[in-house]
């Protein structure tokens, strides 16, 4: 399996998902919907490395990926300035894409998979919560709900299908990447919530932000390649495939 299989087949899941959602007005005025190809490269892992991955599996993988759609909606409102057409209209696409999962899911009759990604985004929104209102918290627990922020709904499809042996990849990947961003987001000069939280963390704790992200960075890194090295149940190619998303960086979103 190359490299250019895994990128189409990733393309190919944006595209249905796209295709689940398609709206013209909201098209129109807010774009496709904000899709993370690291996500979707994740959540596709077992289905790359050989798992019984039928259409229900493919459906269900769809409305994960369009679950994640709706959030990052929602996510991406500009916190002092929901007022303009462009702002609203996203609140719309987030709503738009949140009932077409629901829409998806009770056709679907999957009443496993309604109830593990309920539960799933529960705990996600609990802990996008607790980034909004600025809770204090030890920067290990900053980094553990964002980690379920990034990986908790693909956790949740792995345990549904029997894939529990990718969850670890999964969350230690997916957060991360999202370390990386938001600190190179910081070292632009561009603010976020996250960073405002886990920089209060680290001085409260005695030390700075650059320093703790740079090092679970470091940590995060060194324990994904070796939980690669060690995964008997990856083939050789989904090994090298993992590896070389970690080492070349790949944190790219398309929007």
């Amino acid at each position: 399996m190359d490299a250019t299989y895994i990128q189409n087949s990733i393309l190919q899941l944006k595209t249905d998902i796209f295709m689940d959602v398609r709206h013209k007005t909201l098209q129109k005025y807010t774009g496709d919907p904000v899709l993370d190809e690291n996500q979707l490269f994740y959540l596709l892992v077992p289905f790359f490395n050989g798992e019984e991955w039928e259409h229900e599996q493919k459906e269900a993988a769809i409305t994960v990926g369009i679950v994640y759609a709706a959030l990052a909606a929602h996510d991406h409102i500009k916190e002092l300035d929901a007022t303009s057409k462009e702002q609203q209209l996203t609140v719309l696409a987030g709503d738009f894409y949140s009932g077409r999962y629901y829409e998806i899911l009770a056709a679907s009759g999957n009443v496993a998979l309604i109830r593990s990604l309920s539960q799933g985004i529960v705990a996600r929104c609990e802990h996008q919560i607790k980034v909004y209102e600025q809770e204090e918290r030890t920067v290990e627990q900053w980094f553990a709900a964002v980690e379920n922020i990034e990986a908790g709904l693909i956790a949740q499809f792995f345990e549904l299908y029997a894939f529990e042996q990718y969850v670890a990849l999964v969350e230690k990947g997916l957060l991360y990447f999202r370390l990386e961003r938001e600190l190179a987001a910081h070292q632009c000069g561009q603010t976020s919530l996250f960073n405002t939280c886990i920089e209060k963390s680290a001085i409260h704790e005695g030390t700075t932000y650059e320093r703790v992200m740079q090092n679970k960075i470091v940590q995060l890194k060194a324990e994904i390649l070796q939980d690669i090295k060690q995964a008997s149940f990856l083939q050789d190619d989904i090994k090298w495939a993992l590896e070389a998303r970690v080492e070349a960086n790949v944190v790219s979103t398309n929007g």
